[in-house]
């Protein structure tokens, strides 16, 4: 189980965002782990799965981790929703260029989720938005979550109001 193949680290960058889908380290992977987070450029690492790893080590290194659980498959809960994009659009004005991590176990699920709504509060189409995350992480999203974004109606919170029409995250 120790062997299992999981799939490596994939970069969405998209205008002003990027963002870092992983799964899920361990204690003993997690000096190689936070180096690929430092490889990154990352500054914030949002946990959506249960922790199963110290995160003091990622934190000295500088990387702020946030701890926003939600079950396996199952969409996130409006909070969490909110918080995310709370969290992106603080991160992205404060640190233009800076990337925030994102990771569920293996992270085909919960953190792709996460990213799509990014993508979708964008002004991007949910079908877009899957197929954006998809070329890179083969395997994402159940069909449950699919719905979920399918459903997901935006309120464009990523969006800022310029003279030259709507951009996607503040300049």
């Amino acid at each position: 189980f120790a062997n299992m193949s999981r799939p490596a680290p994939v970069e969405i960058v998209f205008e002003t965002m990027r963002f870092l889908i992983t799964h899920n380290p361990t204690n003993s992977t997690l000096n190689k782990f936070t180096e690929e987070l430092k490889k990154y450029g990352v500054t914030t690492l949002v946990r959506v799965c249960e922790a199963t790893y110290d995160k003091a080590p990622v934190e000295n290194e500088g990387i702020q981790v946030l701890d926003w659980p939600f079950d396996d498959g199952a969409p996130p809960p409006n909070q969490i929703v909110d918080d995310w994009l709370n969290l992106l659009k603080g991160k992205f004005r404060e640190e233009p260029g800076c990337c925030i991590a994102v990771h569920c176990v293996a992270g085909l699920g919960r953190a792709p989720v996460l990213v799509a709504l990014a993508l979708i509060e964008c002004g991007m189409k949910y079908e877009d938005a899957v197929q954006f995350i998809r070329q890179k992480r083969r395997g994402a999203f159940n069909s449950k979550q699919l719905l979920y974004l399918e459903k997901y109606r935006p309120k464009m919170r990523l969006r800022v109001k310029d003279p030259i029409g709507p951009l996607c995250c503040i300049q």
